[in-house]
């Protein structure tokens, strides 16, 4: 008897412990900032010569930069759907963009899927989005039913940049406000970054910590730039590229302003910042005449499993905790919810599989071992493309194609295929390819703009 109660007693203090492990007066706010189609050189912080980034590159300054930072899928809606949820989108079938179908109850995130949101609001947090949802157009998936207490922006893919411009229906859609339409004011990028501040703003002063989700459509199409940005970039001659550009700094004044806020109301030292983008950017030669992104030295672009679509610009910034630096190891866009919520003090659910893992021990330096063993990615389905990188190691597998295998640590361009001379190394990661294909579903919707055919 006296065993077991003081094997209870211990069991008891453990618990309270864990429990007791992150303090409320310890826990960072939680700013998630995302781009839209962001080149991967295209920032300052990543070595771009004609865009200027200052404020990125001061985000980049007190952050750690990952070199090896990876969104889970290589375009727009899926790796939204694996940021909020923390597991990989084909688990659940959200692997292709949903149609703008308002009236539709499938195309959007599924509602089985718990939320980064919802986990932070049971720890206590305020909860706020601002920006791009493209996660459902029916009421049942606004942001407000999946765990956000505040939400304006525009619920579809994209958006005109400009009030009363032209385009389509998706992209002409009201704001909205907490559920109510509302008219669109000023230059996009400007209006998000100005609800950005307000809402930090807003929230300075309460106990409660909050969690922000900042999600610019921007440098997204159209190709909608400010004539103030125009006229500062005239070295650039080539129209596209000119204006992509403008757009940039357009996104990057609106990230300054809010690390000015964060400043002046002097919460900047005790929030965690994410920047990411959500899949490399795109290459429209055939349809513009250019390639007005820049993914070098990588090979490819958005939609591809290449380097070039899936290999992105990724910051994680707490001045109070982590030393400013580079870190190498391969993290992914997963790895935010685990991270956040950790730190939140919320629990992690353990009724499924959660693929991203906290960060935080591993960036500053607690654990030396690498976050991840393996990573996957996957396009079009079960049959579709795939790619794994484990280690230093990637395998392309294309539909129709044959298997192709690259050394990253000394060629991140993928442009010497060894699968040839490491055939033992082929076979050992197209079996983990399908071994982890048995953890997946079928895509629960099909794409407005599917792709049938290989992304070479």
């Amino acid at each position: 008897m006296k065993i077991h109660i003081i094997l209870c007693t211990f069991l008891t203090l453990v618990t309270v412990q864990a429990a007791e492990t992150v303090k409320p007066s310890q826990r960072p706010n939680v700013l998630v900032i995302v781009a839209d189609d962001l080149g991967y050189s295209d920032v300052g912080f990543q070595g771009s010569k004609d865009i200027p980034t200052p404020h990125l590159d001061r985000l980049a300054a007190t952050s750690v930069r990952c070199t090896n930072g990876y969104v889970s899928h290589p375009f727009c809606s899926p790796t939204r759907a694996g940021i909020m949820t923390g597991r990989y989108q084909h688990r659940f079938g959200h692997e292709n963009n949903p149609v703008w179908l308002p009236e539709d109850t499938k195309q959007g995130l599924p509602l089985n899927q718990i939320t980064l949101p919802e986990l932070m609001q049971k720890a206590g947090y305020t909860t706020g989005a601002v920006g791009k949802w493209h996660l459902g157009a029916h009421p049942q998936f606004h942001p407000m039913k999946r765990g956000f207490a505040e939400y304006f922006g525009v619920l579809g893919g994209g958006h005109i940049y400009f009030p009363n411009d032209k385009g389509g229906a998706e992209y002409t859609i009201p704001l909205n406000r907490n559920g109510v339409d509302e008219p669109q004011k000023k230059y996009l990028t400007e209006q998000f970054g100005d609800e950005a501040n307000a809402f930090i703003q807003r929230h300075a002063a309460q106990e409660k910590p909050w969690l922000l989700y900042l999600a610019f459509n921007a440098p997204h199409t159209p190709l909608q730039a400010p004539e103030s940005w125009l006229e500062k970039l005239t070295s650039i001659t080539d129209k596209s590229r000119r204006t992509y550009a403008a757009m940039v700094c357009a996104l990057d004044a609106a990230v300054g302003q809010v690390l000015d806020q964060l400043e002046t109301t002097k919460q900047r030292q005790n929030t965690l910042i994410f920047f990411i983008s959500d899949n490399g950017g795109p290459n429209l030669a055939g349809k513009s005449g250019t390639n007005f992104t820049d993914n070098s030295p990588l090979r490819g672009a958005k939609g591809m499993v290449y380097e070039g679509g899936i290999r992105v610009p990724f910051l994680v910034s707490w001045p109070e905790k982590l030393q400013p630096g580079t870190y190498d190891q391969p993290v992914t866009s997963l790895d935010i919810l685990p991270t956040a919520v950790t730190l939140a003090g919320g629990e992690i659910p353990q009724d499924r599989i959660i693929d991203g893992v906290n960060l935080i021990p591993f960036l500053s330096k607690e654990k030396s071992s690498a976050p991840h063993d393996t990573l996957f990615w996957r396009t079009h389905g079960p049959k579709g493309n795939h790619a794994i990188r484990q280690g230093n190691w990637k395998l392309v597998q294309l539909i129709g194609g044959k298997a192709q295998l690259y050394d990253l640590s000394t060629d991140v361009g993928e442009s010497k295929d060894l699968a040839a001379e490491k055939p033992e190394m082929v076979t050992q990661l197209t079996s983990a390819i399908e071994e982890w294909g048995k953890g997946t579903v079928p895509p629960v919707f099909e794409s407005p703009k599917e792709i049938k055919r290989p992304l070479k």
